[in-house]
């Protein structure tokens, strides 16, 4: 840069300086913003890692209903920093994660005008969850629910929670599969189980009919489902819904370290959340695209819509996602509500934010399925 160059930029910020100076001295007189600004730009005056104070995050207010407000601001649930040991101590825990959504599901169900059957289709458990009156237009089409919880939570009728929730606010016909999980069957029983009853219901169902959807490891296991099929030749579903898609198994995106404690749900990947991946994969590579599939091809998948928060700590693991399917040419829409941590979006399925996104799903998932 030319003496006379760098002369007059120098000489350009002193004047900006001077200009700003008058405001802050206001600020720093009443709470010492300067020396606080001072001490963060000397914290952060190499490059690498930033550095942060620690810090309140206020409880959004803007856009954000009264109801999604009670669901940011509470409490780390009881037993996120689990570090379980032995079989006996993760059957306590997943029983005990359970014991609330059981209680309250058949209330749910009767409140939405929803019904569910177990049944058993390729030898796997699962239930068919559907509104007492299905619409006409969904009556050839069906979805294939798989339900979160980190691979070992929500066994049983816990696990549909979720499928309740679409099958009542988007009119569908939902098969929610009860997958295997560990401690007593780890990888590759989820996605072996999934697997089985898509191909199943391949036989009475044509593809071009068929959506698949979940949330956490449920979005993660429809993105491996996805690439299984495509390996093994078989059709691929019309469109699928995987909502904050546990895509990477590994302490891998932004997310994980910027939301860490900010998210109350997950907290942090250093609590139980972390134990489960190790758990599940059972000493396979945790990069696996059947374990993390955001490390898969994903050319020729079928259209997708994604949703996630912006305190989730799997932000990241969907953006990931998202610019990957983009990336490869596939039609892709991402939402992020505000303040939401991890699955929030169907947290109280009262709020507004929660009626919002199963409506947009069902919006996406009409306009792809075949009628």
């Amino acid at each position: 840069m030319p003496d006379a160059v760098r002369a007059r930029a120098i000489a350009l910020s002193l004047m900006l300086a001077t200009a700003l100076a008058a405001p802050l001295a206001a600020q720093e007189a009443a709470s010492g913003w300067n020396e606080f600004a001072l001490i963060q730009s000397g914290a952060n005056s190499r490059p690498g890692p930033r550095q942060l104070p620690a810090r309140s995050i206020p409880v959004p207010q803007a856009g954000v209903s009264p109801g999604q407000q009670a669901v940011i601001a509470a409490p780390y649930p009881p037993g996120w920093n689990a570090a379980p040991r032995t079989v006996a101590e993760w059957q306590d825990l997943v029983v005990r994660n359970a014991a609330p959504t059981l209680a309250a599901l058949p209330g749910l169900r009767e409140q939405l005008g929803v019904t569910s059957e177990p049944v058993t289709i390729a030898g796997v458990k699962a239930f068919v969850v559907q509104p007492r009156v299905l619409p006409a237009v969904n009556r050839d089409r069906v979805l294939l629910h798989l339900h979160g919880g980190g691979y070992v939570f929500g066994p049983g009728e816990a696990g549909t929670r979720e499928a309740v929730l679409l099958a009542a606010h988007g009119g569908f016909k939902v098969v929610s599969v009860d997958y295997r999980m560990p401690p007593e069957a780890p990888y590759p029983a989820a996605l072996d189980d999934s697997v089985a009853v898509y191909r199943d219901l391949l036989k009475t169902t044509s593809a071009r009919r068929i959506g698949v959807f979940g949330t956490s490891t449920g979005g993660g296991l429809t993105l491996a489902l996805v690439l299984r099929a495509k390996a093994e030749g078989l059709p691929l579903p019309a469109a699928i819904a995987p909502g904050t898609p546990w895509s990477d198994l590994t302490e891998t995106g932004d997310s994980y370290f910027v939301n860490e404690f900010a998210d109350n749900l997950l907290v942090s990947w250093k609590g139980w959340l972390g134990h489960a991946a190790a758990l599940y994969a059972n000493g396979h590579d945790l990069r696996d695209p059947y374990l993390s599939p955001v490390y898969g091809d994903f050319t020729g998948f079928p259209p997708a819509i994604l949703t996630s928060g912006t305190r989730d700590l799997f932000l990241s693991n969907t953006v990931r996602v998202h610019r990957k399917l983009r990336q490869a040419g596939v039609e892709a829409d991402l939402h992020v509500f505000e303040g939401q941590s991890h699955a929030q979006y169907y947290a109280d399925p009262s709020a507004p934010e929660t009626i919002e996104y199963h409506a947009e799903v069902a919006r996406f998932l009409d306009a792809h399925l075949a009628r």
